[in-house]
């Protein structure tokens, strides 16, 4: 997806970090309690430093959706979360980016177009009223509405395991002869666009390879062939984070050879072959909640964001918390959110100048929003 940020004035790009930050805080005390900024888990210090909330992506769009007297919501995130921000909340506000050009590698792999090509070629092999779309909230507001329509659901790396029993039945083990069980709402998933979290969830459910098939976008019916598409109970789309698939099992065992009694946490967006090393396997806020939990003395090899893994460092001084890739890869794009256009957003709102809004149309919003919605039942 292209997205074109204009460059900022020299005021701004010349500016020291101390002019910077007496800037926005300046700002903040003069917009009070009309102004709330978001600050993602994976956000850097520098900026994280001015959020009034931090979280995962829709746990922060239900922040804001709760705190009706914000008038602005500044997200440092990515773009799809800006965009489920202000899906959530009420007309009155208004959803801000720091930076357009801060997207998401994973979100901008599962393009709703191509989605919506490779649900019409379902739909010529096979009957794709037993087919539900099933979207990781890292996506589009497009995508989620695709969903939306076509009766399928959003899901976060937390309850993925309990939208696809939902949509899928309980186990393989209680189907039938057709490989669906009695209580599933479809035969098949197509699961955009993150295939290793799709993955792990089905291995997790019960579901073996064979039951999985990767869907290829660029290539004919997917890569795939007629049998294989119409045997498949969940087709996993090629899309992955390009932070966590850098974490191989190397990192594991290079970590376990220098810590034996180390523990190796892991998000699910990772390969299949990492998760199976790990001890804990969860989403952000179970890495969280984890290393909270563990006791004095501890350490710990986390496979997640580096501005994540260097923050809870910081905040237990007590435990050893290292990245287990060596190379310490940060989300580029969610890094593009910085001081620089943090104090040019905000010194627009106190001018009267709503700089990077960030407004999804209203049919989009609502069948997203059916999407969303569909979710919360579920879980």
């Amino acid at each position: 997806m292209i997205r074109l940020q204009r460059p900022l004035p020299d005021r701004y790009t010349s500016a020291s970090p101390d002019e910077l930050a007496e800037w926005i805080g300046e700002a903040k005390r003069q917009l009070g309690d009309s102004l709330l900024i978001l600050g993602h888990h994976y956000q850097r210090d520098d900026v994280m430093v001015w959020a009034d909330a931090r979280g995962d992506s829709f746990g922060l769009s239900r922040t804001a959706a709760e705190r009706r007297d914000a008038q602005f919501v500044v997200f440092c995130g990515v773009h799809f979360m800006a965009e489920s921000a202000d899906i959530l909340t009420a007309p009155h506000q208004q959803v801000l980016l720091p930076d357009l050009n801060a997207g998401c590698s994973m979100a901008d792999m599962a393009d709703v177009d191509e989605v919506e090509e490779a649900w019409e070629a379902l739909g010529r092999i096979t009957d794709v009223e037993r087919v539900l779309p099933i979207t990781y909230i890292n996506s589009a507001a497009a995508l989620k509405a695709f969903v939306g329509r076509h009766g399928g659901a959003v899901c976060t790396s937390s309850n993925a395991r309990a939208v696809l029993r939902w949509a899928l039945g309980e186990t393989p083990s209680t189907s039938g002869p057709a490989g669906a069980s009695s209580s599933a709402r479809a035969d098949k998933v197509l699961f955009v666009p993150d295939q290793h979290l799709g993955r792990n969830t089905g291995f997790q459910l019960g579901y073996s390879a064979d039951d999985m098939a990767v869907w290829d976008p660029r290539q004919d019916l997917g890569g795939l062939s007629e049998a294989e598409v119409k045997t498949a109970r969940l087709l996993l789309w090629k899309g992955h984070c390009s932070v966590h698939q850098r974490f191989r099992p190397e990192h594991v065992d290079a970590f376990r050879a220098e810590h034996p009694d180390g523990v190796v946490l892991v998000h699910p967006e990772c390969a299949h072959e990492v998760v199976e090393l790990a001890d804990h396997v969860g989403s952000t806020d179970h890495i969280i909640r984890t290393i909270d939990e563990a006791p004095r003395g501890a350490v710990l090899g986390v496979a997640t964001e580096i501005h994540l893994v260097k923050r809870l460092a910081d905040e237990h001084p007590d435990k050893t918390v290292v990245c287990l890739d060596p190379l310490v890869c940060p989300c580029s794009t969610m890094s593009r959110i910085d001081p620089v256009h943090l104090a040019w957003v905000l010194e627009g709102l106190v001018e009267g100048d709503v700089r990077n809004r960030i407004a999804v149309d209203d049919a989009t919003a609502q069948w997203a929003r059916v999407a969303l919605q569909r979710m919360l039942d579920i879980t």
